[in-house]
């Protein structure tokens, strides 16, 4: 229930081959579902895809890890922890754009989860040591408490007597057989014993104070050197995950040049096939370079044919213009032909007609 899924994709899924770490194996038939999940107990990031009832991607995120874009529509990043190379094939430039940048986004949250980690390892650090060395003096403290008590109480108990005994001397009311009363030579004794006592134990608070402030220098320095020593780890540290990456890099450049060097053998091979055709085609060259001679000496011909008949044509449109220009002059002349035919037949109707007169009259 603490990881959720914050980005989800499809895309088909490859990984390195391990034998060769040269050609990519496919990890999936077809597009799968691909999603970035964050979980939240461990403030962690990770890519995982499921291809049925199979993981095909458990991926944890870190700081030192590369998306890279190696076509328009093709991706990888390298997982050291899995120890192999994932790489994902888009169907679209625009889904792979937005996984590289949402690779991004989780890879400088992970780094900031990171660095907070570290702050609250140092911060819990410095406590439980600070805690250490109070803790120490409070227990000396707590050690030396009740014989402090026990001293000051005995010391004023001791003042107030010495006080009583030189009020007792001097007091000029009291016989000086009446001083000191019976059994308080006895009491002084006791007193001076007690005093005695008192200091012996005040020397021995003393040294154990010493020797406590000594610890406590002690543990300054050992805790300066363990933080001395931290920082050295972790400039290390930091060393180590730039080499990573750089090896990383590295890695991921041999594997652009490998995949280039792929791709220009095939693109050998297919020039050494073309080459091939070509050479075919070039063994037929002088069959189609006679041919062609052939074709281009038939082609004269008909042009020469065309050329012909074309001179044909014109004579005959000439002929026809001619024999339209002699139609045309023949019909004019019909035309008065017959209006002169028409003529004399009107002029052979009226001498009919004068006969036929002549005739009635005789």
């Amino acid at each position: 229930m603490g990881e959720q899924p914050i980005f989800t994709t499809r895309a088909h899924v490859f990984q390195i081959d391990p034998s060769t770490k040269k050609n990519w194996v496919p990890a999936s038939k077809q597009a799968v579902t691909v999603s970035y999940f964050y979980d939240v107990t461990r403030n962690s990031y990770r890519i995982i895809s499921v291809d049925g009832a199979k993981v095909i991607i458990n991926s944890t995120i870190t700081p030192n890890m590369t998306f890279t874009k190696t076509s328009q529509k093709f991706g990888q990043w390298a997982d050291s922890r899995a120890n192999t190379v994932f790489g994902l094939g888009f169907s679209s430039e625009q889904q792979l754009t937005k996984f590289a940048e949402k690779f991004q986004e989780v890879k400088e949250a992970a780094r900031l989860a990171r660095d907070k980690s570290q702050e609250k390892i140092e911060t819990s650090s410095n406590h439980s040591q600070a805690s250490s060395i109070n803790g120490t003096d409070d227990e000396k403290a707590s050690c030396a408490g009740p014989a402090n008590t026990h001293l000051k109480s005995e010391n004023d108990k001791l003042k107030i007597a010495l006080t009583q005994r030189a009020a007792g001397w001097t007091a000029p009311t009291l016989p000086v057989t009446a001083w000191p009363p019976p059994g308080s030579a006895a009491n002084v004794k006791k007193w001076e014993i007690e005093l005695q006592t008192l200091r012996e134990s005040n020397a021995r608070l003393t040294t154990a104070l010493q020797d406590s402030a000594a610890s406590v220098e002690q543990w300054k320095r050992q805790f300066s050197l363990c933080r001395d020593e931290n920082d050295r780890l972790r400039n290390k540290i930091d060393e180590l995950e730039e080499q990573c990456s750089e090896i990383n890099r590295e890695k991921e450049k041999n594997t652009q040049l490998k995949r280039r060097i792929e791709e220009l053998e095939l693109e050998l091979q297919e020039k050494e096939t073309e080459l091939i055709d070509l050479r075919k085609q070039s063994e037929i060259i002088p069959q189609l370079m006679s041919e062609c001679e052939y074709v281009s000496e038939k082609l004269e011909v008909a042009e020469r044919d065309n050329q012909n008949l074309e001179d044909k044509v014109r004579s005959l449109k000439t002929d026809i213009e001619e024999s339209k220009y002699r139609q045309r002059h023949l019909k004019v002349e019909l035309k008065s032909f017959l209006e002169v035919l028409d003529g004399k037949i009107d002029d052979l109707h009226d001498f009919r007609r004068g006969l036929s007169k002549l005739g009635a009259d005789n």
